[in-house]
């Protein structure tokens, strides 16, 4: 099935990208850069610990980057070669020339890098935003994904979480730069605990290392003259996808899913609500869930052995099947 069957989006002018201070690069990882036209991606990849090992394409969410996946990643090293994605206008991918932060556009986007690189069929995972995207993806080209994990992904849901709100409200007009403005004094510190806050179950959890280490990503992102536009256009297009219906709606899309789908939900979530991973489980034909009472909106890092054990089961399952 081809990938034109997504929406279509019309072009803009590309924006130019200023050099910012480095992103992080843990142990282990290495960075390269694609480029497509219309569209540079940056791949994040922790070399697998043996050769012949199957692909894997880890994909983050909204306002996150390919570091997010730095602490699931290894635990798998075992079992995948896995390569994590900066989506356009995060972490180190420069926007789109196009200018299209919609679910579509961010699926094609992976979908492009798949089928560029010939890494396809891969074991395909995505949080929040990112599992938004990799549901599509695995809907429309299911010859791409061998099995898909699915963390807090973001599908529409009637009674949307209170603290899910104000990310709604930057898909309006003009409430990202007010917003920017009322911030505009805030350190990065403030806003990593306030991001930190909402994402994890439990924050005094995080190492003074790993906070460290997100203040610098924040400070980094902060520097990105696009970062706002990046950010509302993307909360724009979740808004979008939320009231698309017919084939193209995100529950449509989840029921065409054939690949074998684990999906882990957070009891702690205050992004996608915890009640959601039933409706999920029984829309998912191949599907099996996991609970992590404890855990917030981000359970790969939260808890990655967690995670990483029941992807192991999955594939070894899948492998059988």
């Amino acid at each position: 099935m081809s990938s034109t069957e997504l929406p279509g989006t019309s072009l803009a002018a590309a924006t130019a990208v200023p050099r910012v201070s480095a992103v992080r690069v843990a142990e282990g990882e290495k960075l390269r850069s694609v480029t497509l036209p219309g569209l540079t991606l940056n791949v994040r990849a922790r070399p697998p610990a043996r050769t012949g090992l199957p692909p894997a394409l880890y994909v983050h969410g909204l306002g996150g980057s390919s570091q997010n996946w730095s602490a699931l990643m290894p635990l798998l090293a075992d079992r995948v070669d896995g390569e994590a994605v900066d989506l356009p206008g995060f972490g180190d991918s420069p926007p789109p020339d196009d200018g299209n932060y919609s679910v579509s556009g961010q699926a094609r986007a992976c979908i492009r890098l798949l089928d560029a690189s010939g890494r396809g069929p891969v074991h395909l995972f995505g949080n929040s935003l990112g599992g938004a995207v990799a549901t599509r993806v695995a809907a429309v080209r299911p010859d791409l994904v061998r099995t898909l994990t699915l963390v807090s992904p973001a599908l529409p849901e009637l009674r949307v979480q209170r603290a899910a709100v104000p990310t709604g409200l930057l898909a309006l007009p003009g409430v990202a730069s007010l917003f920017a403005r009322l911030s505009k004094d805030w350190t990065a510190e403030q806003r990593t605990r306030g991001v930190m806050a909402l994402c994890y179950g439990d924050p005094e959890a995080v190492t003074p290392e790993a906070f460290q280490h997100a203040v610098q990503e924040m400070e980094r992102r902060l520097e990105l003259p696009y970062f706002w536009d990046a950010m509302t256009r993307s909360a724009r297009g979740i808004v979008d996808a939320y009231t698309l219906g017919g084939q193209h709606g995100l529950w449509r899309q989840a029921e065409r899913v054939l690949a074998p789908t684990l999906l882990v939900y957070g009891g702690r979530d205050q992004l996608v609500s915890y009640r959601m991973a039933r409706k999920a489980a029984a829309a998912f034909r191949d599907s099996r869930l996991l609970t992590l009472p404890d855990a917030g909106h981000v359970a790969m890092m939260e808890y990655p052995e967690a995670v990483a054990s029941a992807v192991r089961e999955l594939m070894d399952d899948s492998g059988r099947s």
